[in-house]
């Protein structure tokens, strides 16, 4: 498999906004990305979607998307993300982390859902545990390990 690459790494100071591209982030072991509103001791510490993911749903829009629109951590480019299996480990820039899980419940009241009618974070997007503490940026690369 090809490597991909980090397109935006985003954060939200609190829960239920949508997230703000901040450029690089430390991932911490057990916890998530630092000053991210869903870090935390659980299965779901950072999110990952890709932007082929994004540009399906960009397409009948009339308007830009952002990244950190579907509240994604980490915008990733050149990797099928959903199809990675629950345990798979990666290699984000000096950061490592497992697949936990894929996709999630949309929450009610999504943003995104009720302004462009379709979420794609709980058909294509992942989850991951940090197991590797490290800096993570735009540009860096994501392998499969």
């Amino acid at each position: 498999m090809p490597d991909g690459k980090v397109k935006a790494v985003c954060i939200s100071e609190k829960k239920g906004v949508q997230k703000h591209d901040i450029g690089e982030a430390y991932l911490k072991v057990n916890h998530g990305i630092e000053g991210d509103a869903h870090a935390g001791n659980w299965h779901r510490q950072v999110s990952l979607l890709a932007a082929e993911s994004v540009e399906k749903v960009q397409k009948s829009l009339d308007f830009e998307l952002k990244s950190g629109d579907f509240a994604e951590n980490i915008l990733t480019e050149g990797i099928e993300l959903y199809t990675l299996p629950v345990g798979t480990k990666l290699k984000i820039g000096e950061a490592e982390g497992e697949v936990t899980q894929i996709g999630k419940e949309c929450h009610h009241g999504c943003a995104i859902r009720e302004l462009a009618g379709d979420c794609v974070m709980p058909r294509e997007g992942i989850f991951i545990k940090v197991i590797k503490a490290g800096k993570v940026k735009t540009g860096d690369s994501i392998k499969v390990l």
